[in-house]
Parts: structure tokens; sequence; C-alpha cells
């Protein structure tokens, strides 16, 4: 796959506020929605476009990229930004006072092989996050040496894998403390192949055309070392064009399984049998099809509780003519249902193709609210406001924000201030450690874009880092609840999620005033228990298994 990507032209702290808008930002009491999140991009010189190497060829790989990651790759206590491309993968490092520098080359990640997502995971547990990627070709591992740079240890690690993969992630399916890898991967691409839209011109061709590629399954030895044991876990019993993948506690019994959002056919459920393999079951817990019993065009996909009922939900974004799908958790024994329509998030999808999507609680008052962004994949009349270059404005649609009202309804919002564009990978995290989520954005063959979350607030805010000292790194999977009075909210520890990219790993809890005394529950992902107190809001804090309760 690699040979074919070069012959068709594929590889072508607080002061952070000040320098963001030279002033303090109101942060609460009334505001317009359109001051909600403020593009910054600019301010803070983030400067990466993506290149998706379009030549006119209309090559599928070009309407599907790229991917994003928010993480502290030199561990100063800030979040960095890394950004996939069609040619050179780009590293921002965050300096003091909030501003962005390119450090691609003083890092080692300027990987050039046709970038498609980024998964960050600590795999050899030395405290350090190391970074996957996926690639249109083969993919790539770099390792963290602990000074900001990173080492190429794809051949030794063994994770090539090669042909069209799309989303990762790191996770330990069989318990062991090391961090094990799954990659989802997508179609066998035919570059010769040449498809037209409706008047005849040059369009990209639609996935049906191809044939699905199996995911893969990599087991962490915990030498450096990985083995393929897809086959062996039963990974290989399904094949679909995988696109968004999701590892978390989906059936409640402690152990991670496996979701991936296909392409055009029924999504796959992998349920851990807790022996080292999985069970494919998606259709008999009521996650394969829709309501109306059809596959959609999965492309991202999240698993959050969104109606607060201390549980994970599914929610995918689809091809526009589909509407995006809310799976509700009904509990173990029930599995799922398809609550896209009486959560009012049905019709208020369907003219969009959504690939992004990401669930924080932007007001702070503890539910989750819903991130989408958008980028149709065939050439369509161009929307309002649309800046791009022709043909790229027929594939550019806005994007989208959905208020969770707190009765499990949603509410569509214009608080997203941006233009129409063609939208991919979206990232989350608390860029200027201000107690909020800013999003950062990656656009098909245009800019990425960061927004600042100026919401409005009406609550105060926790952010939690939890940490098993016994592994030397976060503990990745592990549940925190937080507990206030009557109130209950539990979010999990991760990184993966949405499309193609990665985000922080804190946990970011928006609290409502009044309640009383605060405490967090945190499951480890061992099946232990833990209770911490907390003392203060808005701030930052650690929880560290087997400390007795304090925080750090």
């Amino acid at each position: 796959m690699s040979s074919s990507v070069s012959a068709n032209g594929l590889v072508p702290t607080l002061l952070v506020v000040a320098v963001l808008c030279g002033c303090e930002p109101p942060r609460s009491g009334r505001q317009t929605e359109a001051s909600w999140f403020v593009d910054v991009t600019d301010r803070v010189g983030l400067d990466f476009r993506h290149d998706s190497g379009a030549r006119g060829e209309f090559l599928l790989p070009e309407i599907m990229g790229g991917g994003a990651a928010l993480f502290d790759h030199d561990g100063d206590g800030d979040l960095d930004i890394y950004l996939t491309n069609g040619g050179t993968n780009r590293l921002y490092r965050q300096e003091p006072g909030g501003r962005f520098t390119d450090a691609t080359e003083h890092a080692g990640l300027g990987d050039a092989g046709y970038g498609m997502g980024v998964a960050i995971g600590d795999v050899d547990n030395d405290g350090d996050p190391d970074v996957y990627l996926t690639n249109y070709g083969p993919d790539r591992l770099y390792e963290n040496r602990g000074d900001g740079t990173f080492a190429d240890v794809t051949e030794h690690a063994g994770v090539a894998v090669d042909g069209w993969s799309s989303s990762a992630v790191f996770f330990d399916f069989d318990r062991d403390g090391y961090l094990d890898l799954f990659v989802a991967r997508y179609v066998r691409h035919d570059a010769r192949k040449r498809c037209t839209d409706s008047a005849g011109r040059p369009d990209y061709c639609k996935p049906q055309l191809f044939s699905p590629l199996p995911d893969v399954l990599l087991h962490n030895n915990g030498d450096g070392t990985f083995s393929d044991v897809s086959e062996r876990a039963g990974i290989r019993s399904a094949v679909g064009p995988g696109l968004g993948v999701v590892a978390e506690d989906l059936d409640g019994d402690g152990w991670p399984d496996l979701y991936v959002a296909n392409d055009g056919t029924a999504n796959h459920l992998w349920v851990n049998q807790r022996d080292g393999s999985f069970r494919e079951d998606a259709l008999l817990r009521g996650v394969a099809y829709n309501l109306e019993g059809r596959p959609e065009a999965g492309m991202g996909v999240i698993a959050a509780d969104l109606d607060g009922d201390l549980d994970l939900d599914l929610f995918l974004t689809h091809l526009d003519g589909e509407s995006n799908t809310l799976y509700r958790n009904r509990g173990p024994q029930r599995g799922f249902d398809d609550g896209s329509g009486a959560a009012g998030l049905a019709s208020s999808s369907m003219a969009d193709t959504g690939f992004g999507v990401a669930a924080i609680d932007l007001e702070l008052d503890g539910d989750l609210d819903l991130v989408v962004l958008n980028g149709r994949v065939t050439r369509g009349p161009p929307r309002d406001g649309a800046t791009a270059r022709p043909p790229w404005n027929e594939f550019a649609e806005p994007n989208r924000l959905l208020l969770n009202r707190g009765d499990g309804r949603f509410e569509p919002t214009s608080a997203f201030p941006a233009s129409p564009e063609v939208s991919r990978g979206l990232a989350v995290g608390d860029v200027d450690s201000d107690g909020d989520l800013d999003l950062l954005v990656s656009n098909a063959h245009g800019p990425a874009r960061l927004f600042r979350n100026d919401a409005p607030r009406s609550g105060r805010w926790l952010m939690v880092r939890a940490l098993d000292p016994a592994l030397g790194r976060l503990a990745i999977g592990a549940r925190i609840t937080l507990v206030a009075g009557d109130l209950r909210l539990m979010r999990s520890v991760g990184r993966a999620g949405g499309y193609l990219s990665s985000s922080d790993p804190r946990v970011h809890f928006g609290v409502p005033e009044g309640l009383g005394p605060v405490s967090l529950e945190v499951l480890w992902p061992d099946g232990s228990l833990e209770s911490f107190v907390v003392e203060e809001l808005d701030r930052e804090v650690t929880v560290v298994r087997g400390s007795g309760g304090r925080i750090r």
C-alpha cells in the first residue's frame, strides 16, 4: 500500500487568557451564543494547513483525513498540539504565555507517511505519552524518550500495520497492566478507480466500491514489542470498513470492550470474554443497526453518560440523509436502544455528514453537551459562508453544538461561530488552563483551528488526573464518579474517541452551585474502589491508587 501512496501523489498557565484576547473575558452572566467559542488560531501562532495531496484525481483518502491530538509531549504541564497530514505531520509546542511554536523537527515527530489518525498512550509504563500514527500505508509508533523527543520504534515493536488504517485506541484488554492496541482499518482502496457525480463531474468514490479490511488487535508483550492476536482473539470473525472506535466496559463486567463504527455496514461490538478473546455481539445488544434495522455510514463515535444514569451510552455521526445516532445503555441485561429521535438528535443532523464528535460540559451545569464536526464526502451545492476554493467549497458544512437540557433531550444552538469547512478530527482539552474544555479542529485540505471556550458558567469545575503508581502511568479505563448530595456524575478515563483523534485524558466535571461537600469514587481498572474527599473546587487534582483517599 505504501508504494501506491507515492505513485499516486498522495504523499506530497493563566497568562494565556491575556495573550489570546488581550483582556479578561467574561466568565459568568448572560452572553450571546455566538461568543461561546472564539477562534484563536492566528493569535496563538497555529499555522498548520492540511495537505490532502489532491491533484484533481479525486482519490478517496484525500477526503477522509486528518486527525488531531492534544497531549503534553514534553511533560511541562500544558497541552501541545499534533496534527496528521497528507504530507508531513506537525507538532506544535505550547510555550509560556499560550503561544505555539513548531517543534516537529526537534521532537522527531515529522512522520511523512500519508497520515490519517493519531492515538496516544504510554506503551512502556514510564509515565510519558507515546504516539501511534495510523496511515494510508504502514502505521508508525514513536516512543517518548522523556525529554521532549521521540524515537521511531515501529519495526522493533512489530506494529507496522499496513493497508488503510483509520482510528486506533490504546487499552488494556487482558488487564495485565500494559496497554494493548486496537487498530480500525477501512477499505482496500484501488487508486485506479474513478467515479463521477450525477452531473458527470469527477467525484469521490463510495467506500462500498472497495472491499473492507479486517481490524487488528495487537497485544503488548511488556518488553517493547507487540504481537498480532487478531485471529486468536476472534477479531477476524467479522469484517467491516471501520472508521471510529472506542474501548470501554459497555456490559458492566469490569473488562474493556470494543465498539467500532463501520461505514455503511453493521457496526461491531466486541465483548471481552475475559480469556483473551472477544465475541461480536452488536446485533444482540442493539447497536449494529439503527431503529429501522438499517446500517448507517458510521464515522465518529464516543462512549459517554449522556443521560446521567451512570452508564456509558454510544453516539455515532453519520452521512447526510441519515441521522446521527444515540444508543442509550439500558443496562447489562437489556443492552442498548436507539434513542436518537426522543433525544432530539435525529432530524437536526439529517442535512450534515458528521465526523469528529465530543461530549463536554460547556456550561458547567453537570450534564454533557455535544460538539459535532461536519463535512461532505461527495460534491454538493456550496453552503452559505463557505470560503474554501472550489471544489472544496462543495464539501464544506457548518459544525454543530447541541446543548443537553438535562431531561434527556438535546437542543441545537448557534454557538459555534466558524464558517463551513470540511471538518474531520476533533480533540478536546483545557488548553489555556482556565477550567473548561477547548476545541482543536482539523479540516481536510484546510487550516486547523483552535477554539477557546468562553461559554457562560452556571457552576464550578474540577479536573481530575487518575494515576496508578504500580503501573507508573495514567489509569486508562478507570471510572470516576463525582458525588455531591444527591448528584452523581460519572466519567471515564481515556484519550480516544470521535474520529482519528486523541484528547486530554484528564477527567473534567462541571459542578452545579450549592450542592455541599464533594467526593470522588474511583473504580480502578482492576475492579478496586476508592473514595476521595474534595476539599476545593475550581482546580486540578490527582487521585492516586492506594493512597488512602488522599488527593494530591
